[in-house]
């Protein structure tokens, strides 16, 4: 009877280790079980509509094209989810980090960390520093300008509610104000159609307008970092969110491991043929 007895508690021990295991084993590989989500087993990131190259290829996210896209992809695979298990959603830019409930995890499109921002919204740490860059047409007045200087007298614009038009205001200062559009698109068409002469975006967008969108267009150069002013984009959350602090990790181990430094030179590239302006 004692060695029955015995043998039974050896097995409901083993059988209690083996369970105890699993459990921590699944809790290691996958937070999809955690019930901080939109949607229990799924991952739900909001992007742009549309989403703009080189971000999100063709305007595709699900892909997993694009600089922003396969950031998402990266994290949502550290955080335990398959490929499959990504949720997309489109959002407006200012609607994402505007005040109240979110149908997304997370957001990314471009968003630089503020503090005016952060009392709406939760961020990540970075995923990408970006320099902002100015941008012409062939012809226009500012084509000629290779320094911050030049740049005071002539008609300079930017999307409003973004860092480049913080930057046109207080960096470059122009003597006729900052030119506020709704979005890049409409400050774009304004650029081609002589309404202003010189544009304000980040510096991927720059090479990306200047090489494939507009005819004869001239990158001028990059604007060196503004005091004040933060480059440094993260993911945009819900304010007070339990998925921020692993959400961080998720991206910080991307960073350490170098898989980060991998996407933003595929999707990126170097930052060279973009002096900066003094």
């Amino acid at each position: 009877m004692a060695n029955t007895s015995l043998r039974k508690r050896l097995a409901l021990g083993a059988a209690a280790a083996v369970a105890a295991t699993a459990l921590l084993l699944t809790g290691c590989a996958s937070n999809a079980s955690t019930g901080d989500y939109i949607t229990a087993g799924k991952i739900t990131v909001g992007t742009g509509e549309p989403a703009y190259y080189p971000y999100v290829i063709d305007d595709k996210p699900e892909s997993g094209e694009g600089f922003e896209a396969a950031v998402a992809y990266a994290v949502a695979e550290k955080l335990g989810f398959k490929a499959e298990d990504v949720v997309w959603v489109r959002t407006t830019f200012d609607a994402a980090i505007a005040p109240g409930a979110k149908d997304f995890d997370f957001n990314l499109q471009q968003y630089s960390i503020t503090d005016e921002r952060k009392a709406n919204v939760d961020f990540s740490s970075s995923y990408y520093s970006a320099p902002q860059a100015v941008i012409t047409v062939k012809g226009s007045k500012a084509a000629g300008v290779t320094d911050i200087a030049g740049l005071k007298g002539l008609l300079v614009g930017a999307a409003s509610g973004t860092t480049s038009f913080t930057v046109v205001e207080n960096q470059i200062k122009p003597t006729a104000g900052a030119q506020a559009f709704n979005s890049n698109d409409d400050a774009v068409l304004a650029l081609t159609s002589g309404q202003i002469d010189a544009l304000v975006v980040d510096l991927p967008t720059a090479f990306y307008l200047t090489g494939a969108e507009l005819d004869n267009g001239v990158l001028i150069g990059q604007l060196p970092a503004a005091a004040g002013v933060s480059d440094e984009w993260g993911f945009v959350l819900p304010k007070d969110s339990k998925l921020t602090a692993p959400i961080t990790k998720a991206l910080d181990e991307l960073k350490a491991d170098g898989t980060l430094d991998a996407i933003i030179e595929k999707w990126l590239g170097a930052d060279a043929g973009a002096p900066v302006l003094k």
